[in-house]
């Protein structure tokens, strides 16, 4: 047997004497060869005659007919779930196995096919071999080079059924899909939270690890958003370009204009559902829902510690750190938190926000209301 399976591999190694001369890349006889080189010549010889497309190797074609015919002969044996690609009978597998065999020699990602992996490579090593023919752009993917092809053609190549608006990417239209069915396919494993997307999850998922892979250039501060830093430079270069069609007053963050354009509505539609009150935006109510359920998914890695939201956990670990992060510009006195800071500048201003509704009196921070409140109840 040992023979025989050193012959079959003499066999195999001669078997492949076509090799080409623009890549090495070897082939068992002319005809692949021939097949090969169409994907660098970008010849497509094989044309579709119920549309205008055209395919490097009539493969390719048959797989494009079942397009039109909506035929899908690869069937799921556990799902009955059925492809027009083989290639898509196998990424469907993975859903049921999950295994993942490719790993990556840099980050130790796992992938579930050595193409997903061989693009994901691209990103560290800054190959881009795939080259637009009209402008000077290179790519990482094939699939990334015809997407952007689009951009100086105008294709919009795919279309919502539901409200007819095109989109250039199959990945496009599966998100844009969404707002429609109101799927969230994407679950947090910590906290049950679902998305919409993968890449919400993912910077999700920051806000369980801490991890902030995004740093700024001038300063060194570490985001767990790409949005964030892009708002946070801003930050830097002055740039303000949200403005408010009310006042005029313009901000580095769409979120900060979103949160002021409340001050001129005073609109909160985001209601609780245990004591009614009222919130601006949806996620200060998913906090405050905390406060009734007792959730804490945030926990700190150093002593344990859980709590409500992520910017409690990040102030509760200066308490570790001895970072001290917001300076009073008035009397320069240091505070560990932005919460801190504001209620030390109430001293300063004489504001006091927090009214008891039984009686005149207002207190500077919320705790003190609190106090307060006792002597009514006692």
């Amino acid at each position: 047997m040992m023979a025989d399976h050193g012959d079959n591999s003499k066999f195999h190694d001669k078997d492949k004497s076509h090799k080409c001369e623009l890549c090495q890349k070897s082939f068992a006889n002319g005809r692949n060869l021939e097949r090969h080189l169409r994907t660098h010549s970008g010849e497509k010889s094989f044309k579709c005659d119920l549309c205008v497309k055209s395919f490097g190797t009539s493969d390719t074609l048959t797989r494009h007919y079942r397009s039109h015919t909506g035929d899908k002969p690869f069937k799921c044996e556990l799902c009955d779930k059925a492809f027009a690609q083989k290639g898509h009978l196998h990424d469907h597998f993975v859903t049921h196995s999950g295994k993942k065999p490719y790993q990556c020699e840099f980050c130790q990602k796992d992938f579930s096919r050595k193409s997903y992996l061989n693009v994901h490579v691209r990103t560290h090593t800054g190959e881009r071999p795939f080259e637009c023919q009209l402008c000077d752009a290179s790519f990482i993917s094939n699939t990334l080079l015809h997407e952007h092809v689009r951009t100086h053609t105008g294709e919009l190549k795919y279309k919502c059924h539901v409200c007819n608006k095109s989109l250039s990417s199959t990945g496009h239209l599966n998100e844009h899909m969404r707002t429609h069915t109101g799927a969230k396919p994407h679950e947090c494993q910590v906290c049950r939270k679902s998305f919409s997307h993968r890449s919400h999850l993912n910077g999700h998922m920051r806000t369980h690890t801490g991890a902030k892979p995004h740093t700024c250039v001038i300063c060194q501060r570490s985001f767990s958003h790409k949005g964030h830093l892009n708002d946070h430079i801003r930050a830097h270069a002055g740039d303000k370009s949200y403005k408010c069609d009310l006042c005029h007053k313009t901000f580095a963050q769409k979120r900060q204009l979103h949160d002021h354009i409340v001050t001129h509505t005073g609109e909160k539609p985001h209601k609780c559902e245990f004591c009614q009150k009222e919130f601006s935006r949806k996620n200060y109510l998913n906090v405050h829902v905390r406060t009734h359920t007792g959730e804490k998914p945030y926990k700190c890695q150093l002593c344990n510690t859980s709590f409500i939201s992520n910017s409690i956990l990040n102030d509760h670990l200066r308490s570790h750190t001895g970072e001290i992060k917001y300076k009073c510009h008035l009397c320069q006195k240091s505070l560990s938190s932005s919460s801190h800071l504001n209620d030390h500048m109430r001293k300063h201003t004489g504001d006091k926000p927090y009214i008891c509704l039984l009686c005149p009196k207002s207190f500077v921070t919320g705790s003190r209301l609190k106090v307060h409140l006792r002597t009514h109840t006692e």
